[in-house]
């Protein structure tokens, strides 16, 4: 039995939908979370910035002695977790990526959407994962213009979220998809557009948090550090960004519970 947190990085306020499924999942783990807020968005960035901001994040939690970390960020994934597990092989390091193969197993169609940033789209690791899955289905590579900005300025419920959502997903309506992926940790927090958009065409929306929280819950098994029952979790916002930003994740976490 093990009491200490599990730590939960991401370049901003997306990994909160990740830190969710866990509140669900394992709730009775305490959690700290960590948006990085000054160097978000990933997405434009170099595979070597992000690696850097990656280890400097892991590297803070750990000083919080954090008995796992969970990189809420699918950019960050797939730039820096080899990275980042070679530097701490100690320590259970659970990435994020597209849910391509839940996606390629139930297409009717032959044919997926996925929806993530520049750099995921382009990494090694979602061309590997796509090639070794998506073998005879057709992979349709879908950039979500403006939504991780949107949800960083809790913009969400706005005519702006509805506009960029509507320019980005409608060209997919009538594209013989039948799956939409949401690659990218921001992008369920505009989930409910997307939905509208789709609404009465077939096309199902999958993301990747529920199945990371199974995959933490399976670790905490296998390592044995899994908290006691009964434990009573605390939970511990951290930024690299301003005491306002800190205090805009630790609201954006209220209000999901």
């Amino acid at each position: 039995m093990d009491c200490r947190s599990i730590g939960v990085y991401d370049s901003g306020l997306g990994g909160l939908s990740v830190w969710r499924e866990l509140r669900h999942r394992v709730s009775n783990e305490s959690l700290i979370y960590l948006g990085d807020g000054k160097n978000c968005p990933y997405g434009g960035r170099t595979r070597e910035q992000i690696t850097g901001f990656a280890l400097s994040a892991v590297e803070r939690l750990v000083k919080e002695d954090v008995k796992m970390v969970v990189v809420g960020c699918n950019t960050a994934t797939t730039a820096a977790i080899e990275t980042l597990r070679e530097r701490w092989p100690d320590m259970p390091i659970v990435g994020l990526e597209p849910a391509v193969k839940p996606a390629c197993l139930a297409t009717q169609t032959g044919r997926i959407a996925v929806l993530a940033t520049e750099h995921s789209l382009s990494s090694d690791m979602f061309l590997r994962t796509a090639r070794h899955y998506a073998s005879g289905i057709e992979v349709l590579k879908v950039v979500g213009r403006d939504f991780v900005e949107i949800v960083e300025a809790n913009a969400e419920h706005t005519p702006r979220a509805e506009m960029a959502v509507r320019r980005v997903i409608e060209p997919l309506l009538g594209s013989g998809i039948d799956k939409v992926v949401l690659g990218c940790t921001h992008y369920p927090f505009l989930r409910e557009h997307i939905e509208r958009v789709l609404s009465g065409s077939g096309i199902d929306v999958i993301d990747s948090g529920e199945a990371v929280a199974r995959r933490v819950e399976w670790l905490l098994e296998r390592y044995d550090i899994k908290a006691p029952e009964g434990n009573t979790p605390t939970f511990k916002f951290l930024t690299f960004a301003d005491e306002e930003y800190r205090k805009r994740i630790e609201y954006k976490a209220k209000q999901l519970l």
